[in-house]
């Protein structure tokens, strides 16, 4: 299991053990996902941390003071 964290910017918009797919972004030297349809976005990954798996299970959604964070675990 890999486990990734997105940045979601209102709340209510996904709830734990949905499962979601995530799009693939291409930057000059990373990769970013987004939660479709554009519900969360992950922070840059680099080239080699690639994500294998485009469908996982939210195991957490939490507020802080920064903002919205979805956790996601993929299968990989």
């Amino acid at each position: 299991m890999r486990s990734m964290e997105f940045k979601m910017e209102r709340p209510g918009l996904l709830q734990e053990g949905e499962k979601i797919t995530v799009t693939e972004g291409v930057l000059p030297s990373n990769y970013y996902y987004t939660i479709d349809p554009s519900l969360a976005m992950s922070a840059n990954i680099p080239f080699r941390d690639r994500l294998k798996s485009k469908e996982g299970i939210i195991t957490a959604v939490v507020e802080n003071a920064r903002g919205f964070y979805v956790t996601v675990e993929f299968d990989e």
